[in-house]
């Protein structure tokens, strides 16, 4: 970027979403029909505006026929999921199953294996009680380590929070990714039935930075819009005409009972200003530079940078394939 020429700015992000609609369409009947010999495209919706926006991808690359749209509910999940996800399936002609997945997740122990590690931390939780996992609040106002509280609210309303200790959270998280790994199997049953491939919906900001399940939401055929930074597909949805109540919905995990934004509880900084700190970091702007195309401090953006390094760095191990064995360099 030649930024003595072209200043960088907030803008930057701007896509010709017609072009790159064409560009994503056309790349998926390459890869659908002549990679993977495959008919169409099975993919899960949400309601989100990611799951949204592929799901028009998918409709104008192969007809809405060939398209199966899976709804994947399960006890916990936000009723309104179901709802949005259904409205934006009737917008595009493309029909639906619905799984509800929660008696696999009970034969799995997924809830009992969670509220366990939960219990350990507030001995009072139970029936009627909801939870979620959190991080510090925005990254912008104060410099903070990435450690996760645990947030329970009772029946009566009243909130609880404390400090998530590291055996709790990674039994609370690997019984909470029984959730994403059956959706994923499910997935790949109504896929492999039909001869039709399985579409991701991780944008960049999830696939990069880890905010996904190692052979769950990330165990698909093809990612079409995994290039994308969150603000870009939501101009590439408006272009796509994704119904506007999806488009100004708030990006949740819908994961934990107690719901949370995907900004509160991973990402840490709003998406359109975490995705122009972050292109202009990989494209070599100067953290000075970037600061004033956002009216920000210099010391706002190093920190959402080292966030932004950080993640990827520790969670490099979600988008290793599986490793075979390495020749022994003392070998002749």
């Amino acid at each position: 970027m030649d930024s003595a020429s072209h200043p960088f700015s907030k803008h930057a992000l701007d896509l010709n979403a017609a072009e790159e609609a064409a560009r994503i369409i056309a790349s998926l009947r390459r890869n659908v029909h002549e990679k993977l010999h495959r008919q169409g495209a099975v993919l899960g919706i949400s309601g989100g505006i990611d799951s949204s926006t592929v799901l028009a991808l998918c409709a104008q690359a192969f007809g809405a026929p060939r398209v199966c749209a899976l709804l994947l509910p399960e006890r916990e999940s936000d009723p309104e999921s179901a709802s949005l996800a259904q409205m934006v399936a009737d917008h595009y002609g493309v029909p639906t199953i619905t799984e509800d997945i929660t008696a696999a997740l009970e034969g799995a122990g997924c809830y009992r294996r969670r509220n366990d590690a939960i219990a350990r931390v507030f001995p009072e939780y139970g029936a009627g009680w909801k939870a979620k996992i959190v991080l510090p609040g925005n990254l912008l106002e104060q410099e903070t380590l990435n450690v996760f509280s645990l947030v329970v609210t009772a029946p009566d309303g009243k909130e609880l929070s404390r400090r998530l200790p590291l055996r709790e959270y990674y039994q609370i998280v690997a019984a909470s990714n029984f959730k994403q790994r059956t959706r994923m199997a499910m997935l790949y049953y109504h896929a492999e039935s039909r001869n039709y491939a399985v579409i991701g919906t991780a944008n960049k900001n999830e696939h990069d930075q880890g905010f996904f399940v190692k052979h769950g939401d990330g165990g698909v055929d093809v990612s079409p819009i995994v290039h994308l930074f969150k603000t870009q597909v939501y101009q590439l949805a408006r272009y796509l005409d994704v119904p506007e109540e999806i488009q100004k919905r708030t990006p949740t995990s819908d994961t934990y009972s107690g719901g949370s934004t995907q900004e509160e509880f991973f990402f840490r900084v709003p998406f359109e200003i975490l995705d122009v700190i972050w292109f202009g970091y990989e494209h070599g702007v100067p953290n000075a530079e970037i600061a004033g195309a956002l009216d920000l401090q210099v010391e706002q953006v190093e920190r959402v940078v080292k966030d932004i390094v950080r993640k990827r760095r520790t969670t490099e191990y979600l988008r290793t394939a599986p490793l075979g064995v390495d020749r022994d360099p003392a070998s002749p």
